[in-house]
């Protein structure tokens, strides 16, 4: 291979890598390469991602003078990224105390690359990490000599300094087999081989050692073996200039080699990584120290950036600080390599980076469109829910009314986008049940605008009522009132329809909201938003709700506690339980799934229970409010109503499943349920038989999920009974399940319905997005006065009007 390259006469900064002996390339013929260091982040180019299209066992590197220069804008394109290079500084390796390496740390970033480079991609590792591992022998070697000379002088101290006393390039000399060796063992566990390349300065400067040095880059890597670079600390510290132009233009000189960012950020350029990550132990890019006031981790990073940035000291345990790290990935990205910089102590840095989250900085290039970053939309929802909110109440029912009106007054704009959204999903071949749900109608948009309407009304009662007022003393007097929570994120599937009914609520309730639809529903999603943008700025407030872009990951938005106050996850089960496992610092209101029951009591009448089972199971069956267990006291069994049951279901296409004690009492029937505890969301249901109202109230408990729960019966004291005793957000009598819903509970509409029972319950209206607040009004009231006897405490609970 190197002859090979040596036959095509090479020069300087040029370079041409083919893999003919690599493995077959996996996943979209991605290669990746890792750089160890202090931190240079990833780049991924436009051409690479065409050509990740089609597996490709080898892969051309020109020289950086011809490379098409096209690197990417977006978080979700470094996917693609098939070379890439992983620099490690010292402060990732090191362990806090700076004596040795942090082993398990260093195993799972060696997981994350080997993974990867199994997957196909080419990896390169920039390391760091050696002074420390030698240190760390060296001391121990340097303490043990000591020991007589301690001995016989009990004074001497020098074991306290033992540390200071050892020479960084001996460290490094010692350090370096152990670090390599150390590799060799972790990338061994899971059959990867490796390779060390020491650099220094003449390997850069000189051509024919330059050359020689991309050469064995170019063997290792089309042999399938990730290479471990390091600079030669034993012999001198790389602080050199490579004489290579940085741009087209060749206006500027090369990048002073001074640490392990800088020369990752050459070697990355040279081979044509497609993403450079740097990982150290800060977070990221900070507009300023991060420990000062007012510092803010930015997310993006452009050229226009340069002048907000304040940069503090250097790393305690290497050579670069962040202003190194910015300018060798600024220089990188000129050269077309997509750049992160992040935090390399973070679990699965690599694989959130590669799986598009926001972790880190990333660094795209200065003439890039930017997206409002979701940071600035909530930031924004905040300030504009304290303006909703110090409007007068009648302004906010205006803006809740302008919103039902547009609705109306555009209807045939809305159904055009809708119509988009349907053919895309058909197209898809997505199911009826979720077209259904995603399809919007003029009944529909008819019935939104009637319900918006009653939040508009009930919007003159809601934010700053007065809950309690208590005279605590002469001339103090102590005021509970309704504020809103705050910032609110509600994440909802398939229905658009919810997207103008969380809306409206919001506006009611004075609470900024992010809003975070399916792509399923994108066009009607847009649509709609436009609208109610339209209508926030009938009051000043247009920012104050934010439909956030279907790139943004969700698991990015749960993070963000210091902006969000409530998720609300309106849609499947699957969806609400995803999300309140992956919310760690924000709370979830919801349901964690919508197992209800319909209990057939036996003095039940047998026409209304036909009725009411048939529209709890048929009218919606996706709907969390379904029916999906029907219990049957045993004394039906015997008549005619079981049979009546089985066929009125059977007739509406619904799947019957047996519970176990109705299925020892069939000979032939219906085939068990799998679980009793289980949410169909289709036309499928559970029938089970209990002996009595206890067995059913006992059954409800242990099965159900406490959303929503139905008695039929004519025994007015039964349903009493059933209702006080199961513990159900919504217990219903000769009702069906399907009224568990805002607007038929005469709320206007629902944010979503909650099955916990902190805060609120049951179908979450404007008084569930509310909150309080204590108003205390004094003249010059001190705590002291009631110590020393001035003043006595009254507590007189007063008149609210």
């Amino acid at each position: 291979m190197s002859s090979c390259l040596r036959g095509l006469g090479l020069c300087r900064g040029a370079l041409l890598l083919r893999s003919r002996f690599q493995q077959p390339v996996l996943k979209n013929g991605r290669s990746f390469s890792v750089v160890g260091g202090q931190g240079v982040g990833p780049y991924l180019t436009e051409q690479a991602t065409i050509r990740s299209a089609r597996p490709s066992s080898n892969r051309t590197l020109h020289s950086i003078h011809d490379r098409e220069r096209a690197t990417i804008s977006e978080r979700s394109q470094l996917k693609y990224a098939r070379r890439m290079v992983v620099k490690l500084g010292s402060a990732v390796i090191t362990r806090e105390d700076e004596h040795g390496l942090a082993l398990g740390r260093l195993a799972s970033i060696v997981e994350q690359v080997a993974e990867y480079h199994v997957e196909g991609r080419e990896c390169i590792m920039v390391t760091s990490g050696a002074v420390a591992f030698g240190k760390q022998k060296l001391t121990q070697e340097l303490l043990m000599s000591m020991s007589m000379r301690e001995t016989l002088s009990p004074t001497d101290h020098t074991r306290q300094d033992a540390g200071t006393m050892l020479e960084p390039r001996a460290a490094a000399a010692v350090g370096q087999s152990g670090l390599m060796s150390l590799y060799d063992a972790m990338f061994a566990q899971y059959g990867i081989k490796t390779a060390q390349v020491l650099v220094t300065e003449p390997d850069f400067y000189n051509e024919e050692t330059r050359k020689n040095l991309f050469s064995t880059l170019s063997e290792l890597i089309s042999l399938n073996i990730v290479p471990i670079i390091n600079t030669n600390d034993a012999v001198m510290p790389p602080m050199f200039i490579v004489d290579q132009e940085v741009s087209a233009t060749g206006k500027k000189k090369g990048i002073k080699i001074r640490d392990n960012d800088s020369l990752s950020a050459l070697l990355a350029a040279e081979i044509h990584a497609d993403l450079l990550i740097l990982m150290s132990d800060v977070d990221g890019i900070y507009n300023k120290p991060p420990w000062e006031d007012g510092a803010r981790l930015m997310h993006t990073y452009t050229q226009a950036d340069k002048d907000l940035i304040k940069f503090g000291q250097k790393s305690k345990v290497g050579t670069g600080g962040m202003d190194s790290k910015v300018t060798a990935a600024t220089w990188a990205l000129d050269r077309g390599v997509s750049v992160v910089i992040c935090n390399g102590t973070q679990e699965k840095a690599i694989k959130h980076i590669l799986t598009g989250r926001k972790v880190g900085t990333f660094f795209t290039d200065f003439s890039a469109e930017k997206a409002t970053p979701v940071e600035s939309m909530a930031e924004d929802a905040r300030l504009g829910s304290r303006v909703m909110q110090n409007l007068s109440a009648a302004d906010r029912a205006l803006c809740v009314n302008t919103l039902a009106d547009l609705l109306i007054s555009k209807q045939s704009y809305i159904l055009e986008a809708n119509a988009k959204d349907l053919d895309e999903a058909k197209k898809s071949g997505v199911a009826k049940p979720l077209l259904s749900r995603l399809s919007l109608t003029p009944a529909k948009i008819e019935s939104l605008a009637v319900g918006l309407k009653q939040i508009a009304d009930d919007s003159h009662k809601n934010v700053g009522r007065v809950l309690r007022r208590t005279k605590l003393a002469d001339g103090l007097e102590l005021k509970q009132i309704t504020v809103p929570i705050g910032v609110l994120l509600v994440i909802f599937e398939s229905r658009p329809d919810s997207l103008p009914q969380v809306a409206a609520l919001a506006m009611a309730s004075g609470n900024g909201l992010l809003l975070k639809g399916g792509k399923e529903a994108a066009y009607s999603n847009k649509a709609l938003m436009e609208l109610v943008k339209e209508a926030l700025g009938t009051v000043g407030a247009t920012k104050a709700i934010s439909l956030v872009s279907t790139r943004e990951e969700i698991s990015d938005l749960l993070s963000m506690d210091k902006h969000i106050d409530l998720i609300i996850p309106r849609g499947s089960s699957e969806l609400v339980r995803s999300i309140q496992q992956k919310s760690q610092h924000i709370p979830v209101m919801g349901h964690a799934e919508g197992i209800c029951h319909v209990y057939v009591d036996k003095d039940a009448s047998p026409e209304k229970a036909l009725k009411i089972i048939r529209d709890a199971k048929c009218d919606y069956p996706a709907a969390c409010n379904a029916m999906e267990t029907l219990l049957i006291h045993e004394d039906l069994l015997a008549g005619n109503f079981f049979t009546d049951v089985c066929n009125m279901l059977k007739r509406e296409g619904v799947k019957i499943n047996s519970g176990p004690k109705l299925n020892q009492l069939l000979t032939f029937g219906p085939p068990q349920a799998k679980s009793l505890k289980f949410e169909y969301g289709a036309l499928e249901c559970s029938i089970e038989v209990v002996k009595d109202l206890e067995e059913a109230i006992d059954h409800v408990h242990t099965y159900g999920s406490g959303h929503t729960d139905v008695i039929v019966t004519e025994n007015d004291s039964a349903a009493r009974y059933f209702q006080n005793h199961v513990d159900s957000a919504c217990v219903f009598h000769n009702a069906s399940s399907r009224f568990a819903d805002g607007f038929r509970f005469g709320l206007g509409a629902e944010v979503g319905i909650s099955t916990a029972r902190i805060h609120a319950r049951g179908p979450v209206g404007v008084e569930g997005l509310l909150t309080t607040k204590w108003v205390l009004d004094g003249v010059d009231h001190a705590a002291a006065d009631f110590s020393d006897g001035s003043r006595k405490w009254i507590h007189e609970s007063l008149p609210i009007d």
